[in-house]
This record gives structure tokens, sequence and C-alpha cells, in this order.
């Protein structure tokens, strides 16, 4: 249901901009960072009855967006996350999460030019973690596998199983004022962009978690800052630049075989398959040069036990450069050398915790093991355009990338390198937009 939603938006802007027969176009690519307020309301009524403290009322964001403009309508994608105080109890670290991706749909107050004023509205869904943990003192995989338990974590929309599992229906309403800063040189220009507004979770019912509603740690007003880069199409003379988002779907070849002969020695079920991931890739070209920036997913996850699951995950993101080595009519080919970060995670979750007040009082029930470091990897794609307007003012792009991830690091989980998996061959498709 979400998926055609977002379908219906997509081509509904799509149809509604050559209707409005645009004459010109830009289109951005931005990182943000701000604060957002919010209160868990029935927790920390929860906490109130215990005498204790409640949590703080902000959280802070990190986002990333892709704009493009058509005259004075705007089209645009935003993925946050989102990370919620920290708050000591007894030992245990109690803090939240989130994780969102928005539509957004909006329309300038004024002509395209250096400053820009944008008024917009976005639509999407999200993720939510909320745990209670303290230092889990076996330090070894073995150990925290025979005794995992060391506070509870409690997930909707879970993305640890892969990004197929956001959750809920978020929206947004908030403004947008740009300007953009010449680069010397160069046809693309810096944009500084400033949004504020107010974030939302329509439904009272959703985030109900072990029966109190997380909510309103989903809503609140804004504010944040950020930069980028723009490409206004007055620049340029020919096409000779563009900027792309694309949708990716990847099979990567790999299997976590060191993580699943400790798991059978432990007495506990093997992950089965390989991950598979959704994420989002931008492309950009100028004179023939590619950059660009992946984020993806790759999520397994079974049950553990039969009062338990896991999951085993892992965000990556990557920054690329390269050369497009051949193009013709509307198909090209281009390789790219990426540099970035990826995390690891296994969690192990109890299938039987109480609600709340007893989860608080009791919350030795789950843990998780981590680990971090950077990767590499080289890859090589194909592509062809199919143009969607008569004017040629975008084309949808179909291609398919194919590359090796390569990690610089052992990726240790409980002393266990698991750079192994990390390290694997990788296919991907997608489907995007480019102006």
């Amino acid at each position: 249901m979400k998926m055609r939603l977002f379908l219906f938006l997509f081509f509904f802007c799509i149809s509604l901009a050559e209707a409005q027969k645009m004459p010109s176009n830009r289109s951005s690519v931005y990182f943000t960072y701000g604060n957002t307020g919010a209160n868990l309301r029935e927790f920390n009524q929860m906490l109130d009855q215990k005498g204790l403290s409640p949590m703080r009322k902000a959280y802070r964001n990190f986002g990333f967006g892709y704009q493009t403009r058509y005259n004075d309508f705007v089209l645009g994608l935003e993925l946050f996350q989102n990370n919620g105080p920290k708050s000591l109890f007894n030992g245990y670290e109690l803090d939240y999460r989130t994780t969102r991706v928005y539509l957004n749909v909006g329309y300038s107050f004024t002509e395209e030019g250096r400053f820009q004023l944008i008024h917009y509205m976005s639509l999407g869904s999200g993720f939510m973690n909320f745990q209670m943990l303290r230092g889990n003192p076996k330090k070894t995989l073995d150990g925290f596998l025979q005794n995992p338990a060391h506070g509870f974590i409690l997930r909707d929309g879970d993305i640890h199983k892969g990004s197929q599992h956001f959750a809920g229906f978020l929206t947004e309403i908030g403004f947008q004022l740009s300007y953009d800063i010449e680069i010397p040189g160069r046809e693309e220009m810096v944009q500084v962009i400033s949004k504020f507004g107010y974030s939302f979770s329509p439904f009272e019912d959703s985030w109900l978690m072990k029966d109190i509603a997380f909510g309103n740690a989903q809503s609140g007003p804004f504010l944040r800052f950020g930069a980028g880069i723009t490409l206004p199409d007055h620049n340029f003379f020919y096409k000779d630049a563009s900027l792309g988002l694309h949708l990716s779907y990847g099979l990567h070849f790999t299997e976590p075989d060191v993580l699943n002969a400790a798991l059978v020695e432990n007495g506990y079920r093997p992950f089965e398959g390989r991950p598979n991931n959704l994420g989002l890739k931008l492309l950009g070209e100028s004179k023939g040069l590619l950059y660009g920036i992946d984020f993806y997913n790759l999520g397994l996850s079974g049950a553990a036990t039969e009062s338990s699951n896991h999951t085993l995950n892992s965000v990556r993101v990557y920054l690329n450069g390269g050369l497009k080595f051949f193009e013709r009519r509307n198909l090209e080919l281009g390789g790219l050398a990426g540099l970035g970060y990826a995390n690891l995670r296994y969690t192990l979750t109890s299938t039987d915790k109480p609600d709340f007040p007893a989860l608080f009082e009791e919350p030795d029930r789950d843990g998780h093991l981590k680990a971090r470091g950077l990767m590499g990897k080289p890859e090589l794609y194909v592509a062809y355009g199919i143009p969607l307007t008569n004017k040629n003012l975008f084309s949808m792009i179909v291609s398919l990338h194919g590359g090796y991830e390569l990690p610089l690091g052992n990726y240790s989980l409980g002393g266990v390198g698991m750079s192994s998996y990390m390290a694997n061959p990788y296919l991907q498709l997608s489907l995007g937009l480019r102006p």
C-alpha cells in the first residue's frame, strides 16, 4: 500500500510538471543537521510515578536530501537519522533512535534564482528503536551467546530485518530557505539551506510498543541547517551536467558462515540465505566526471530459539567518484570507486517480554554486539535513459551496477572477525529520475 502511494505521487508529479510545460529546472543534493522537540509523554508519566526524572524533550537530526525543481514546482526525497538524548537509570543507559524517509512535494514563492523560499509537505515512513541497556561484561562471542540479556530493545518498523520493513505513517510540514554561492571555475554552486517546520505522526495509536505509545517521539517542531551542491540549468549552455536519484535493490553474495558456526555451537539456529538490500544511489555527472553517494542496508533475520529472534544488520554509506567511459544516445557505461563507512550489529531479542511498567522493573531480556569500520569498493555500471517528457526535461534511468566490497578492518563481534562476511561481490538494479 505504501509503495503504491509513493508511485502514485511520483508519477502524478511528473505529469503535473509536464502539464505546466516548465522552461527551466534545477537539481540539488544536500546534508542537514538540526534539532526537533519531542515529549515521550506516556513513558515520562511512568517515570514520574516512580519518582524519576523525565527524559529530555529533544533529539538530533542528521539528514540527506535530494530535490528537483521545475519552475515553481518542487519534488524531493529526504532520509533522516534521529538520535535521542541518553539518560542513566540504575546503571542502564536509556535512549531512542528513529530513521525516516520522506517524499516531499512543494511550491516555491520566489522566481528561479540564487535565493529560494519553498513551502513543502512530506509523506513517509519510519523505524523506531527504544532501548534500555547496561554494559555487557561478556567480551567474547561465546560468552555473549551463553548469557546475552543485559537490558531490553523495542523496535517498530524494524529495518534491522531489511529496509522493506519500514512502518508507520509520518508527515512533515515546513519551509525551506536557501541561497546559492558560486564555486570559482565551476558551473555547480554551493547551496546553503535552512529548514523549519513541524514533524508529526498523524495517527494517535501508532508506534505502540508494550502498551506505551511512542508516537510523540516522532513529533515536534524542527530547525535544521545544511549545505549541498545545486545545478541551476541556466549555468549550462548544453546539458553537460546532471544529478539523479535512484532507488536500488541489491544482491550481496555472502553468508555469515563464521557467525553461524558460533550460533550452532551455542544452541542457536543459524541465519539462512543471503542479505538483500533496498537503498538509495545519488549519481551526478559534470563533463564526464562522475560523483555520487550510496546508502543501503543489509539485513538478515530469523528465529534464534523457540523464545527468541535474532537479526544481523549492516548499514553502509559510500562516497563515490569515477568516469563515464562510453555514451551513445540513451546508453552509457561508467566506472566508480567508493570509500565509505559501515556498521555491523547482531541482536538477540526475547519474544516474551511483559508490558510496562513490569518491563522497566525487570529489563534484562535482550542484548546486542556491534562493530564498525571503513569500506572500499570498485564498481562498474551500465545505464539506459528513457525520456519521460516531449521536451526531454528529465528521464527515467534503468541501470545495473556490479562491484566488490572490501572491508578495511576486522569487524570484530565479540572477538570473532566478520571481515569475510563484509567482503563480497554484489549486483544492484536501480530505477531513478534524472533531469
